[in-house]
């Protein structure tokens, strides 16, 4: 677990700053940096220092994605449409996103969702059991970090199924054990380790994998300010990741 290395470890924007800098030195760079070949593509390489690991190592691969299987991502932020994109890799029958934005649903429908459900606009829960013939689905996948869709999650579930939390939660949840302790599931929570990065790294060199078309916006260092706001705001600039070039 390379996220709890006793020496090393999550450093960059936890113990010290992070990387938004024309020039950072990178403690056990060694050990933690990989050399980008001079024809690949930066920007796309961008999305790999944090959400397509996050997405496919703390998502798809702790809930134990397989061929076959129904999969609900709740929250089609950066981290759930990088959860999406990784899923693909294990050919699940059916990827059923969740969220309350209409467009970042449309993106998630070109990503690859088979079904989209709006909750703020209808009963998610009663949609999902409609789809999966009252069965739930096979791993539940929290991408927000909030107790309604960590909620949402343990009422989708299916016998046998999991549930991969990948959000970062700053509130109480309710585990609700009078009605999953029947169910045979299993729950993680974890940090990304990175150990997933090398593999992803040759996906994307060889165009298996596109993780750019994540990217919405881009600014330049000294419009970092309006960079920050358009994050701040991503729903009303319809902004998914946000790219800063030099």
């Amino acid at each position: 677990m390379y996220s709890h290395c006793e020496r090393g470890g999550w450093i960059l924007g936890n113990t010290i700053d992070g990387t938004q800098a024309e020039y950072v030195r990178i403690p056990y760079a060694d050990s933690s940096l990989y050399p980008i070949p001079a024809d690949a593509d930066e920007e796309a390489l961008v999305m790999l220092s944090d959400i397509l690991p996050t997405g496919f190592e703390c998502g798809v691969l702790n809930g134990k994605v397989k061929p076959g299987d129904t999969v609900a991502i709740v929250g089609a932020g950066p981290i759930g449409m990088a959860a999406l994109l990784t899923a693909q890799f294990y050919s699940p029958a059916e990827i059923i996103m969740i969220d309350k934005d209409d467009y970042r649903l449309g993106l998630a429908k070109t990503f690859g969702a088979t079904h989209t459900i709006n909750s703020a606009a209808e009963n998610a829960v009663e949609k999902v059991m409609k789809l999966t013939s009252g069965k739930g689905v096979d791993t539940a996948i929290e991408a927000v970090g909030v107790p309604e869709t960590f909620e949402l999650c343990e009422e989708i579930v299916g016998a046998g199924g999991h549930i991969a939390n990948i959000g970062v939660h700053g509130k109480s949840v309710v585990l609700h054990l009078e009605t999953l302790w029947s169910r045979n599931i299993t729950i993680t929570a974890s940090l990304v380790d990175t150990v997933s990065t090398p593999m992803l790294f040759k996906n994307v060199l060889s165009h298996k994998l596109d993780p750019k078309k994540l990217i919405t916006h881009r600014f330049k260092m000294d419009q970092i300010i309006e960079a920050y706001d358009t994050f701040e705001h991503a729903a009303r600039e319809k902004a998914l990741k946000v790219i800063l070039t030099k």
